[in-house]
């Protein structure tokens, strides 16, 4: 094993701790905090850290990290951060307070108010968010089945709504499974067209890329090029070889344009896919309609352009089409990833060296999970259909409004803030406030939680064990760690899966019905690995991946059709009916009225969502909440930099102040994910005094894709008015 530490001398080593003689300790741990899992090293002395580095051996990230990584100090030693249950009193007077109760006293209580709201009215009485940090933390996802094997409730909501539900959708349509994600080959790649995405700031999304930016001046210095397209000028586009503005809301256009172009130049290739694939000539003739000239005056990018892009993507060794947040989270999200899939399909990028490919993690979900399936139960109010269980959380808060059998009346979330991050928060925030009972799990009285009546903290993600289950499946190389705890957990806490346990347990037998503890998430993880496509291949076991804390090297991506396909018939069908049927709506769409100013999110590489705020290190500096606009847009309206303005939609308004830029396309405005801290009740020294404004007081719950129910979150339209 590698003495990866720098100075001192070392005795006594375990897996993933150094120790030398001045009681320093170095700890190897995958960051948590966002989708690149960087490696670091933690250096400890005396109980706290003093040092968090990039590992130089990890071989996914090579050294790389954040700033995110650095403020998992802050996480660690925050006083905000709850380490006992708590509980809501009213007092006398009306005022709220909160009293820390026992863990025996907490889960006794969750357990009793559940069960006899699913006594009184129904399992469908409960409705359950998961957040975006639930696929950070293995015990999240390994247990959370414990408790809701027990609550089979239909009222079942996460983050995957308001986010990445349409990568899912076109997975299981086109391979057969859910997360069967084609991972953007950067390395190799020879043509990279992105849309939608900014990984400089992101670190990669349903694409795990750390160190993205040296990546991408490694792809130019070989010669390659980077093709960007976004509303705005992004730090990506910064170092692209071009960058195009698109009109929001529009990359279907585009994407379709794309399609045609390949299909009537007669540039279609499908190389070593070719007895792999069936239905492109209906999806030739489902199109034949949408050309480059179409196209053009509704997305803002020219034919010309768009038909160059093209030929250059087609002639290209190798290429990628990627697209991500900004194409998902509009109106066509799920057709815009069908669309981009089916343009690395008939490129013959798809499987390919340099293209898109599929990953090969060492605990594999694809061969351990459903497949998923869509549209076979609709939400009770607005009849929205279900991804793989879940409903779309654009239907959450009307459903906890509207009575009736079915009504929502409990609430379970889990490391979510959904008033802050999905759309229409305020009116979220009103139904919270009507529910007869909520439980959170969670380490953080915040916007959401605040809500509660009883949180359950877990221990802090530095003081458990930490495999990565999620971006080990998207990651642009195959590796696997395992890290053991940096800190012991604090006499009388409990890790998230002992929650689980503890709640699973309780509820069944005030049920009747049966129950069974799970193992710990380690043990589940070694016994996924050994049955996984290494452990069957060469043997690899968890305790020997623990034996390497910078990691395991497993390989590059390699092509792997037919055989990773999940499909019935081992063959990608590429008329998708659901798909086509979307067509339609294509042409009534974009006849909206071409001046009307669109609000698009943005993200910074400091924070990740709503939970990334409570911490120094990552909101100090200049306002990151301000409001991006197009000069000629402010001189329009008689608005000039650092002005303070109204932002106003059909759900809200807010004042921010606004900076002028013309790194944003002219009628399109910005504001970033995750702010708005300035509600009272919520426990967040830091963010409430950075609390920004959350731009999901302006998107519109009753707006949403509806191929897929994913909220539209990109293309809002908004007034921009000067505060007298």
């Amino acid at each position: 094993m590698r003495r990866s530490v720098s100075g001192g001398c070392f005795v006594n080593c375990a897996a993933n701790t150094w120790k030398n003689f001045n009681m320093r300790e170095i700890h190897h741990r995958a960051c948590n905090l966002c989708e690149a899992i960087c490696g670091l090293r933690i250096e400890v002395e005396n109980g706290a850290i003093v040092s968090i580095k990039g590992d130089p051996e990890d071989p996914l990230s090579r050294g790389h990290i954040c700033p995110k990584a650095i403020a998992l100090k802050d996480l660690q030693e925050d006083p905000d951060r709850l380490r006992k249950p708590i509980r809501k009193r009213v007092t006398e007077s009306g005022d709220i307070e909160w009293d820390e109760i026992s863990w025996p006293e907490a889960l006794d209580l969750v357990a009793e108010r559940l069960t006899t709201i699913y006594s009184r009215h129904g399992v469908d009485a409960i409705g359950i968010y998961l957040g975006n940090p639930t696929v950070h933390n293995y015990g999240m996802m390994t247990h959370q089945k414990v408790l809701f094997t027990h609550l089979r409730t239909r009222n079942r909501y996460s983050a995957t709504s308001c986010d990445q539900l349409p990568h899912h959708m076109a997975s299981l349509w086109l391979f057969g499974h859910k997360n069967l994600f084609p991972i953007p080959d950067i390395d190799r790649t020879d043509y990279f067209l992105m849309l939608g995405a900014n990984p400089v700031a992101s670190n990669g999304s349903i694409w795990t890329v750390p160190d993205v930016r040296k990546r991408i001046k490694d792809m130019k210095k070989r010669g390659a090029k980077l093709v960007v397209v976004d509303p705005r000028h992004t730090e990506t586009a910064k170092l692209a070889t071009e960058h195009h503005f698109i009109r929001p809301g529009t990359d279907a256009a585009f994407l379709l344009s794309v399609l045609h172009t390949l299909f009537v130049e007669g540039l279609v290739n499908l190389r070593e896919l070719d007895p792999l694939v069936t239905g492109l000539g209906d999806v030739e003739a489902a199109i034949a309609s949408f050309d480059a000239e179409w196209a053009a005056p509704h997305c803002g990018v020219d034919a010309t352009t768009i038909k160059r892009i093209t030929r250059e993507l087609a002639a290209a060794n190798a290429g990628i089409c990627y697209g991500r947040m900004g194409v998902s989270t509009q109106a066509f999200g799920a057709l815009n990833q069908w669309l981009i899939y089916l343009i690395n399909i008939v490129t013959g990028n798809l499987d390919r060296p340099g293209g898109s490919l599929f990953t090969t993690p060492a605990m594999d979900s694809v061969s351990t999970s459903s497949p998923g399936g869509f549209a076979r139960a609709h939400s009770r109010v607005r009849g929205l259909p279900e991804f793989d269980r879940e409903l779309p959380v654009a239907a959450l808060a009307e459903e906890i409004l509207t009575s009736g059998e079915g009504q929502i009346r409990a609430l379970f979330t889990g490391a979510g803030n959904p008033v802050l991050s999905t759309p229409n928060g305020r009116k979220l925030d009103e139904a919270l406030d009507s529910l007869e009972f909520m439980v959170s799990l969670d380490p953080y009285l915040n916007e959401t939680t605040r809500h509660s009546d009883v949180i359950l903290p877990p221990t802090s993600p530095l003081e458990h064990d930490h495999f990565d289950l999620s971006f080990h499946l998207n990651a642009v190389r195959n590796t696997a760690r395992m890290n053991d705890p940096v800190f012991e957990p604090p006499s009388g806490s409990l890790h998230d899966w002992q929650i689980f346990n503890g709640l699973g347990e309780r509820v069944a037998r005030i049920l009747g019905m049966e129950h069974r503890d799970l193992p710990e998430p380690q043990h589940i993880v070694a016994m996924a690995i050994e049955h996984g496509p290494y452990g069957e291949e060469r043997g690899l076991t968890l305790e020997e991946i623990r034996q390497h804390p910078s990691g395991v090297d497993l390989g590059p991506l390699k092509a792997q059709l037919p055989d990773r396909l999940r499909t019935p018939d081992k063959r990608i069908n590429c008329a998708t009916p659901a798909a086509l049927g979307d067509l339609e709506r294509v042409g009534e769409y974009f006849t909206g009225d071409p001046s009307a100013l669109l609000l698009i999110g943005r993200r910074d590489v400091r924070t990740n969502n709503s939970w990334m705020h409570n911490y120094k290190r990552l909101v100090k500096g200049r306002d990151r909440c301000t409001l991006l606009a197009h000069p000629a847009d402010m001189k329009k309206r008689g608005i000039t930099d650092g002005d303070r303005v109204r932002v106003s939609s059909r759900v809200g308004s807010l004042e921010l102040a606004v900076e002028g830029t013309e790194h944003m396309m002219p009628g399109v405005v910005s504001i970033p994910h995750g702010w708005g801290h300035n509600r009272p009740g919520s426990r967040l020294e830091i963010a409430s005094s950075h609390s920004g404004e959350s731009c999901n007081d302006l998107t519109d719950e009753q707006d949403v894709d509806r191929l897929s129910g994913n909220a539209v979150l990109n293309g809002v339209p908004v007034e921009m008015t000067l505060l007298s």
